[in-house]
């Protein structure tokens, strides 16, 4: 029978993030499971069992199981280095970091290693950190390129990044995009969305913007543009708060546009699908971005997107979508107004984009994650305990095996 091969993932995120990187490592880690025919064993290490609702979004089996701190550690320590310890006693032959860090002193271990990078804004643009956060992730992303033997981009853009900044060389690099849910797939049923609407107050025809509400995020373009479009037209943003979106609403009220807004937090991810189908547009002029997952969300939702230039928006949304300057609001507010709904070809870009977004379906995507897996485990050379069981098996000298 052969030798099952146990995997580790860093599971925090899975366990503590909503949407983003939470909805990343979810998705990914579910797909592998599926995948999984049992040639391997996962392990998902998380520093506390988190929420239990994003908990229950795992498809767990009998190959899966999360795995804690067994001493009362703190948290962060253990996950940025003393980890490696449980990771070697438990057996594991790869660890996946999902969200750009690895444990300090895996690399000695013999383990191998795969990180996924989603972006490097903070040293793209750190103006969008505190001076602080920006040292702290810059010094993370050194010590992990210290430890990766494989990168995972999100993004050609990305990749770039990685291999500018990190110096990193393109063979050590794979581009494996980024899906989305399955339920955006799905077509919401007139009643289901009629109960969503009520609930969350939705105005009658609205634009959708969906992300935390930070400056990068450019959300005080759109409420710019919105000042140029008619007045039946609403914006529902859907995202954390931070204190940029303060100084927008302000604006907004200022300009008499304040009750055309609607801002949703702490939304139940079973209602975003129906939010998005009902809307007229999907609006994200982020500045930067390392994907743009909201874009492949909308698109598969089935309605039109407007994005900005400038990073990888294009990447994700395709040419079909429609692209603007990040400080433009009157090209955003005329590429919005020409795809509303019953405009000229507006039919036409929604099909033609998610013919394109098909290219980021999940399965496929876990496949070429596997891959990169099978290659770097095709040369983890054989434990002491490997050779002698395999000598006692075989009965000869395996020195030229493994020298």
């Amino acid at each position: 029978m052969e030798q099952q091969i146990l995997i580790g993932f860093d599971a925090k995120r899975i366990t503590h993030n909503a949407t983003g990187l939470g909805n990343y490592c979810r998705t990914l880690v579910n797909n592998i499971i599926r995948k999984n025919s049992g040639k391997y064993l996962l392990r998902l290490y998380t520093p506390d069992a988190g929420n239990p609702l994003l908990k229950n979004r795992m498809v767990l089996d009998k190959h899966v199981r999360f795995a804690y701190p067994r001493k009362n550690l703190w948290k962060s320590l253990w996950r940025s280095a003393l980890i490696v310890n449980d990771l070697t006693s438990d057996g594991i032959k790869l660890y996946h970091g999902l969200t750009g860090e690895l444990p300090i002193g895996i690399k000695k271990t013999g383990i191998k290693t795969v990180v996924t990078i989603h972006d490097l804004i903070f040293m793209r643009h750190p103006i969008y950190y505190h001076w602080t956060e920006s040292l702290i992730y810059k010094i993370k992303f050194r010590l992990t390129c210290k430890e990766a033997d494989h990168f995972i981009a999100i993004s050609e853009c990305t990749k770039s990044d990685i291999m500018s900044l990190g110096g990193i060389p393109d063979s050590r690099i794979s581009v494996i995009y980024q899906g989305c849910d399955e339920g955006f797939k799905q077509q919401v049923d007139e009643k289901r969305k009629q109960q969503v609407s009520d609930s969350h107050h939705l105005p009658p025809k609205y634009i959708l913007t969906v992300g935390t509400l930070e400056e990068r995020k450019n959300a005080g373009l759109i409420v710019k543009a919105l000042e140029r479009l008619p007045y039946d037209i609403n914006l529902v943003m859907v995202g954390r708060r931070t204190p940029y979106i303060n100084k927008v609403m302000r604006e907004a009220e200022r300009h008499g546009i304040g009750k055309r807004i609607l801002i949703l937090s702490d939304l139940p991810f079973s209602d975003l699908p129906a939010i998005y189908q009902m809307a007229e547009v999907f609006v994200y002029p982020s500045r930067y971005e390392g994907f743009g997952i909201p874009i492949i969300e909308a698109i598969h939702s089935g309605i039109p997107v407007v994005a900005a230039k400038g990073s990888c928006l294009e990447e994700a949304g395709g040419p079909d979508s429609m692209y603007v300057d990040p400080d433009d609001a009157d090209a955003l507010a005329r590429c919005i107004l020409a795809n509303l709904q019953h405009t000229p070809e507006r039919e036409q870009r929604i099909v033609k984009s998610r013919q394109y977004v098909a290219r980021f379906d999940e399965q496929n995507l876990a496949d070429e994650v596997l891959k990169v897996y099978e290659s770097l485990l095709s040369t983890v050379p054989a434990s002491k305990h490997d050779k002698m069981r395999l000598k006692r098996q075989n009965g000869f000298s395996l020195k030229k095996l493994f020298p």
